[in-house]
């Protein structure tokens, strides 16, 4: 499949969102068309990133258990409360 090539896809909506999907089209001055990919556009974005984020919490949550390193919540919240200030401190490193 080439870049940006577009492919046909039906969508069977229930009447009433239909409806509602036409109000918002025409209120923002748009096709229902050009909302609805916007609106699924929208939604996998936020999907992958929330996989993305899940997948790197349990890397992280796997990390641990076999290393044992970590930082605490309050190191962490310690560093972060230097952030912007003439005394900014590096980041603080793992330990066991």
């Amino acid at each position: 499949m080439q870049l940006n090539e577009r492919q046909t896809t039906t969508l069977r909506l229930e009447k009433n969102l239909k409806e509602r999907v036409k109000y918002l089209a025409g209120d923002k001055r748009s096709s229902s068309h050009a909302l609805m990919l916007e609106a699924i556009n929208q939604y996998v974005e936020r999907e992958e990133k929330q996989s993305d984020y899940r997948k790197n919490a349990l890397s992280a949550w796997h990390e641990y258990q076999e290393t044992g390193e970590h930082i605490t919540a309050e190191e962490t919240l310690n560093w972060l409360d230097t952030w912007g200030t003439s005394n900014e401190k590096s980041a603080p490193t793992c330990h066991k």
